[in-house]
């Protein structure tokens, strides 16, 4: 009999610093054929990438922002890859070290770059206050949105500014100018600054004059020689004197390196880090690819192209460092295929100082633009094992038709088989045992006041370790506190997927650095606790907390307001991130990256506030709201009304429960109350497991509006009155929509 082999553990740490387009088709071929051993890391301060090439056809309105976008978060699941979501600003090549601000240092064994570039918003007198610059492209196309929404309210002049006369600069006061003429804005004018006597120096003279003719019949004026001494908010001024008026200013100076790589004393050219036929820098340890890199053997003008063809031989690379291979070199074309948008949907195509414009130009750019996209939107599903011809009675029951175990609090024992199981639980026999089982914390007699006791254990919701520890302490957290008491000392108990010894100190590190910066402002001292190795990630911590008086779940009187902290949503979504699915319009790895934002935040002082008014008090955790305020209502003898319309919710959590997605407690959450939710969406955010969620409180009435002012006020700025406790026994009501 063969005996199944184990997972096979990890023993080098590779890291991308940068989700530019050759670390993302990197990853897609890394999903395809992972090489063994390795564990794969992404930082990137965002988690999503945009494709550079449809950046003028979203300006001009062609497509969405999703169509542009690389879902970082969805792809890195898919290639099995961790994310981390930060700013890279310093590498320490001797301790092999990358810096990130606000966490502790990822280690690496090798490393790549590609982090782009960015547009010039400096040397210009306040034109880092009142100028956008073209790249990074996140946040210009965030705010030529709010450009455009504030033209439509009337609150600004619909001037624009580009400086600088590139091909991108053009390109993009085309893509302006076209989209001002669709939403019939009256008067708009662009205008593009060049400082050489010049425009558009890096491209065929055909070409050239091709796009000064369409910037003359678009109405885009051009003005060269003219350097701009001062942006403000309403106006661009030269230095010749001269004030153009300028509602919103876009920079689009040249390509400029990030200032950080300076400090990490790689070979450099320009401020790009030099790397040679191998890709690698200076240091065989570390790689670049894309924008960020200067091909010191070869030097190519900056273009998307060349990370594009960079992806398979950086892929080979990395590989072969990792597993004692061969490199290969890259060597890149002479000259590419240049196909400029026009503004509208026409094009104009430069390659060997030939040119060519017109529609069918558009149509061509724009095939190759989505097929390009479609590689990371329409990612190939991955399809679990087929079951075995022979199995046990109710397996398949048990598994075709059910989501996959849920990370974090989703994964959970059901409500039901949980009360199951605690019905073997012997009476409590020891007279400062207080109260055990039923509640979020055993209270015991301690002195004059109580010590409450509590455990909790997640299945890791990220593969960052750091994060993990911080929600995962949260969340054990939120017992205490909804107890009414103050934290006193916490165990840790940590499963460790399997991982070299190396890897082991290295995630432990993260790990206790993420748990201690939560625990220990809290008041918890972390004294102590278990490690253990097993298929997968996971963390508790059982914790103690000392009160006067403990506030429980069964004291809400008929008539109490039930006040809501959080936003609802979190299950459903670490469930669709999980199976890869976005929510309607959305990216997944969006919502997701908002979701960790709320986990991550402390309680703390939302608990302090409810606890000093409510008549009963609870975290919100695996069994839902529904649940919860079930359990609050059966213990004192009450009924509850939720007013579902008033629910906070989580973005996209609602679209995703519309598109059926549950998390795997759901069922068995629903399955315990007394009533049928039916399959609106909102609805089945009732019984939505959440992890590190907020606090449901019964309030007297005079009391909730003016409670509610004060969380907002703190931070707490969803938190919602949602229904209150009824007379009636064992009622359990929706109203709403």
């Amino acid at each position: 009999m063969q005996i199944p082999a184990p997972p096979l553990p990890l023993t080098r740490d590779l890291v991308f610093i940068g989700g530019g387009h050759a670390h993302a088709l990197v990853l897609r071929s890394w999903a395809m054929a992972p090489l063994p051993g390795v564990r794969l890391t992404v930082i990137n301060p965002d988690p999503v990438a945009p494709y550079t090439g449809m950046l003028p056809g979203h300006i001009a309105g062609h497509y969405r922002r999703a169509d542009l976008m690389i879902d970082l978060v969805r792809l890195a699941r898919f290639a099995r890859a961790r994310v981390i979501l930060g700013r890279a600003t310093g590498i320490d090549r001797d301790a092999r070290l990358i810096e990130v601000p606000g966490r502790p240092p990822v280690a690496y064994d090798l490393a790549s770059l590609d982090i782009g570039i960015g547009s010039q918003v400096t040397g210009v007198e306040g034109a880092a206050e009142h100028a956008v610059a073209a790249k990074p492209l996140g946040p210009y196309s965030a705010q030529w949105d709010g450009f455009l929404a504030r033209l439509r309210a009337g609150t600004v002049q619909p001037d624009v500014v580009v400086i600088g006369a590139g091909i991108g600069g053009v390109e993009l006061a085309l893509a302006m100018m076209h989209r001002l003429r669709a939403e019939g804005v009256a008067g708009a004018r662009v205008t593009v600054l060049e400082q050489a006597a010049e425009a558009l120096p890096h491209i065929g003279a055909g070409a050239r004059r091709g796009l000064l003719e369409q910037m003359r019949l678009s109405g885009v004026e051009l003005l060269t020689s003219a350097r701009p001494h001062r942006v403000t908010a309403g106006a661009v001024h030269l230095q010749d004197g001269r004030d153009i008026a300028s509602g919103f200013t876009v920079m689009v100076a040249g390509a400029l390196p990030q200032a950080w790589l300076a400090t990490t004393g790689l070979d450099l050219h320009a401020g790009f880090v030099t790397v040679g036929p191998t890709l690698q820098t200076s240091d065989p340890a570390i790689f670049a690819a894309g924008d960020c890199a200067h091909m010191g053997f070869a030097p190519r003008p900056k273009a998307g192209v060349y990370a594009v063809r960079q992806a398979p031989v950086l892929l080979h690379n990395l590989q072969a460092a990792l597993s004692g291979g061969d490199l290969r070199a890259y060597q890149p074309q002479s000259d590419y295929l240049k196909l400029v948008s026009l503004g509208g949907k026409r094009a104009l195509a430069d390659k060997w100082g030939l040119r060519l414009e017109g529609a069918m130009l558009w149509r061509w750019k724009d095939r190759i633009d989505r097929k390009f996209m479609a590689m990371f939107h329409d990612l190939p599903a991955m399809h679990p094992a087929a079951l075995p011809a022979r199995m046990a009675e109710g397996l398949r029951a048990e598994v075709e038709g059910q989501p996959p175990l849920c990370a974090g609090c989703g994964a959970k024992v059901g409500p039901g088989a949980l009360a199951e199981g605690l019905a073997a639980i012997a009476p409590m026999r020891r007279a400062d045992v207080l109260s055990g089982a039923g509640d979020d914390a055993a209270v015991l007699r301690h002195g004059e006041g109580v010590q409450v006791l509590t455990t909790d254990q997640l299945r890791a919701l990220t593969d960052d370790p750091f994060v993990f520890a911080r929600i995962a302490a949260l969340h054990a957290l939120g017992d205490v506190w909804a107890m009414g008491a103050q934290p006193q000392a916490a165990l840790a108990q940590i499963t460790l997927p399997r991982l070299s010894a190396q890897l082991q100190a290295r995630t432990l590190r993260e790990i206790l650095a993420g748990a201690s910066g939560i625990l220990g402002p809290a008041g918890a001292d972390l004294v102590g606790g278990h490690t253990m190795q097993g298929d997968e990630m996971a963390l508790g911590f059982s914790l103690t907390g000392l009160a006067a008086r403990p506030l429980g779940k069964g004291g809400a009187r008929p008539g109490d307001v039930i006040v809501l902290t959080r936003a609802l949503g979190i299950g459903t979504i670490l469930a669709a991130e999980m199976a890869g699915v976005n929510p309607e319009g959305e990216m997944i790895g969006e919502v997701w990256a908002k979701a960790l934002e709320q986990m991550s935040r402390s309680g703390a002082q939302a608990a302090g506030l409810l606890a000093s008014h409510a008549h009963a008090l609870t975290d919100i955790t695996g069994f839902g709201l529904a649940g919860h305020l079930w359990e609050m209502a059966r213990a004192a003898g009450l009924g509850v009304e939720i007013d579902i319309g008033a629910l906070p919710l989580l973005g996209g959590a609602e679209a995703l429960a519309a598109q059926g997605v549950r998390s795997s407690l759901a069922r068995a959450n629903a399955a315990a109350l007394p009533v049928e939710l039916g399959d609106r969406p909102r609805a089945a955010l009732l019984v939505d497991p959440q992890t590190s969620g907020g606090f449901v409180a019964a309030i007297a009435p005079g009391m909730a509006a003016p409670l509610v002012a004060e969380l907002r006020a703190i931070g707490e700025a969803q938190t919602a009155i949602i229904g209150h406790f009824l007379a009636e026994t064992a009622t359990f009501r929706l109203v709403g929509n």
